[in-house]
């Protein structure tokens, strides 16, 4: 739906493909679809689901046995985006580091986006 020839929609990480590997491999799920909705303090917040089977108009990205699918609203907002997991004292989880992003809560969980004539100019660019 939203591509750029020869350049993928996102990237991961070696320890987040490693989890989303393991996270398949649990209950034999086809990947985990990554997209965005309205909520949270800052506006919209990431969502992540199993997928047992592939939308055909899901942008699909793999690595090191590991599927990640974009759901086709949330391919302009998440272009660019690097997908990571870290562990920490107190938390373990998925962190998305958006070039996209203008503004987030404190928590992180919420999320504001460029405006989207200027995130196309932005990847346009390059």
């Amino acid at each position: 739906m939203f591509s750029i020839p020869g350049k993928q929609a996102v990237t991961i990480t070696p320890r987040a493909a490693t989890q989303i590997a393991k996270l398949m491999a649990a209950d034999g799920h086809k990947g985990l679809r990554i997209g965005v909705k309205k909520g949270g303090c800052a506006g919209m917040e990431y969502t992540m689901e199993y997928v047992d089977e592939q939308d055909p108009n899901d942008e699909a990205v793999e690595q090191d046995g590991a599927r990640v699918l974009i759901a086709p609203m949330a391919q302009m907002f998440l272009f660019g985006t690097e997908i990571d997991y870290e562990t920490s004292l107190l938390e373990s989880g998925f962190k998305f580091n958006n070039p996209n992003v203008t503004e987030a809560c404190g928590c992180g969980e919420s999320i504001k986006f460029a405006d989207p004539a200027e995130m196309a100019e932005h990847l346009v660019k390059g």
